[in-house]
């Protein structure tokens, strides 16, 4: 199964893809969608849902899990991300993939098994559980890669779920 896991940013939007396949997770690529401060908001969204739609081009994913926004502060920060957000789901909209979200306490979870581990914590389950020398960087990458390995870790489980279900 091949992930595409997104960290969504306006400025600066986490990319990471994966191979998951017999419990293996092989990293294909990792990185970021940087646009510039002095960019028009709205040519920032574009840089954004074409950034995103090079990626899915190139590398065809199956699937792809973003984490769920959880804002607690700043408003506009919070709106502007939503609308990066937005243009990510409808590159993944209009590519027809399949769409799957997880909380910051699922991604954390599944990677560290505690759903208060830091992001040091994290972005060496990353490196551990992806078989990298070195954490990924910057860390919009690294949290991208978690939520792919996330999601390669969750919808196993669903599946698994799900067969043992139907069995019955």
């Amino acid at each position: 199964m091949r992930i595409l896991g997104i960290d969504p940013g306006f400025a600066i939007m986490g990319y990471g893809v994966i191979d998951y396949f017999k419990n293996k997770i092989e990293v294909l690529e990792y990185g970021v969608i940087k646009t510039q401060a002095k960019t028009p908001f709205d040519l920032r969204l574009l840089q954004n849902y074409r950034g995103i739609n090079e990626v899915i081009e190139k590398y065809k994913p199956e699937h792809v899990a973003m984490e769920q926004l959880f804002f607690n502060t700043n408003q506009k920060t919070a709106i502007n991300v939503c609308q990066a957000r937005g243009v990510a789901v409808l590159a993944v909209a209009e590519n027809r993939l399949e769409f799957f979200e997880y909380t910051p306490l699922q991604v954390k979870q599944a990677l560290c098994g505690y759903g208060r581990a830091d992001k040091n914590q994290i972005q060496q389950m990353v490196k551990v559980l992806a078989n990298l020398k070195d954490i990924p960087k910057p860390d919009d990458a690294a949290d991208a890669l978690a939520v792919a390995i996330c999601h390669a870790n969750s919808y196993r489980e669903e599946r698994k779920t799900e067969n043992k279900c139907m069995s019955i």
